[in-house]
C-alpha cells in the first residue's frame, strides 16, 4: 500500500475530484452487482467532473447532472470559471446548476471549449447565454471557443486536443495538472504538452477496451507514457471495483473517488 501513498509537497493548486463515474454512475439503477452494492464508499461514483483551485480562482471542469450535489458535498460556493471537455450529457447537463454561482455573485461565468462543444451549447442551452435577467434565475454564461493555451486572471490554460471516438474533444492542463477524459486516443502533438505533470486525471473506463475510451490496461500504459508523478484514474464503470484496481497499479498510479483532493504545482 505505501507505494500508493500520495505525497505531493506543492500547495500552488488543488484538484477535487467531484465525481469519479462514467455516464450511468455507479451503483447503476437496478443492478445487483457487488460493485454497485458494495459497502466501500469509494466505489460510489457521481458523474464525472472536478474543480480546480489554484492563484485565488476556481475553475470547474465540465457540469455533471451531479453537479448541485457534488458542490455541497464539497463546499464549492464560488466559480470564476467553467473548462468544458466536449457536449455529452453526462459532462454538460448539469449546466443550469451554474444560476446559483450567478444568482450569489451577480456576475456570468465564462465557460471555454473547442467550438463544437461551445456551438453545442448554444443550440441547446441558448436560455443559458443571455443577458441576465431582473432575477437572476437562470445561468448567466459567456461561451468562448477556444483552440491555443489562453491566458484567464493570469494564470496559463492549455487545450489538450483528444480524439473520443469520432469527437475531436479537449483535456486540460492547467499548471502542472492535467485532465483528460473520455479519450482513445492521443496525438504526439498533444503528448508534448503533458510533459512535467505533478498530477494526471485519467480516463478509464473499464476493464476492456471501448471504441471511444480507454481500458484499465490501457490506460496504465499511456500513464506510463506520460510519466506524471501521480496519475489518478477516473471515469470508471461499475464494473471496476476500487480496491481490486488499487492491488493492479502499479506505484505512482491509484484509481480516484468522489472527493479525493491532490495538489500540484
Amino acid at each position: 500500500m505505501s507505494d500508493h501513498a500520495i505525497t505531493l509537497s506543492s500547495l500552488a493548486g488543488e484538484a477535487i475530484i467531484l465525481g469519479s463515474g462514467a455516464s450511468a454512475g455507479t451503483p447503476v439503477i437496478g443492478c445487483p452487482c457487488a460493485v454497485c452494492h458494495s459497502p466501500d464508499p469509494r466505489n460510489r461514483r457521481t458523474r464525472a467532473s472536478t474543480v480546480v483551485k489554484i492563484a485565488g480562482q476556481t475553475l470547474l471542469i465540465d457540469t455533471s447532472p451531479d453537479l448541485r450535489l457534488q458542490a455541497l458535498r464539497e463546499g464549492i460556493h464560488h466559480l470564476d470559471a467553467v473548462l468544458y471537455t466536449h457536449p455529452h450529457a453526462d459532462h454538460l447537463n448539469g449546466i443550469d446548476d451554474l444560476r446559483a454561482y450567478c444568482f450569489h455573485s451577480r456576475a456570468a461565468i465564462p465557460v471555454f471549449g473547442n467550438r463544437f462543444t461551445i456551438d453545442n451549447i448554444l443550440e441547446r442551452f441558448g436560455y443559458a447565454c443571455l443577458p441576465p435577467g431582473k432575477y437572476w434565475d437562470k445561468p448567466v454564461l459567456t461561451p468562448q471557443a477556444v483552440d491555443n493555451p489562453f491566458q484567464f486572471q493570469g494564470l496559463t490554460i492549455t487545450p489538450i486536443p483528444l480524439i473520443h471516438g469520432p469527437w475531436e474533444i479537449f483535456g486540460w492542463r492547467i499548471g502542472n495538472f492535467a485532465y483528460l477524459t473520455d479519450l482513445n486516443q492521443l496525438a504526439e502533438s498533444s503528448l508534448a504538452l503533458l510533459q512535467g505533470l505533478d498530477v494526471l486525471f485519467l480516463d478509464c473506463l473499464r476493464e476492456e477496451p471501448y471504441p471511444s475510451h480507454l481500458g484499465f490496461g490501457q490506460a496504465l500504459e499511456l500513464a506510463a507514457v506520460i510519466g506524471a508523478r501521480q496519475t489518478v484514474l477516473i471515469h470508471m464503470t461499475h464494473q471496476m471495483e476500487y480496491q481490486d484496481m488499487l492491488d493492479r497499479c502499479p506505484s505512482g498510479v491509484v484509481p480516484g473517488y468522489d472527493g479525493l483532493r491532490l495538489a500540484f504545482a
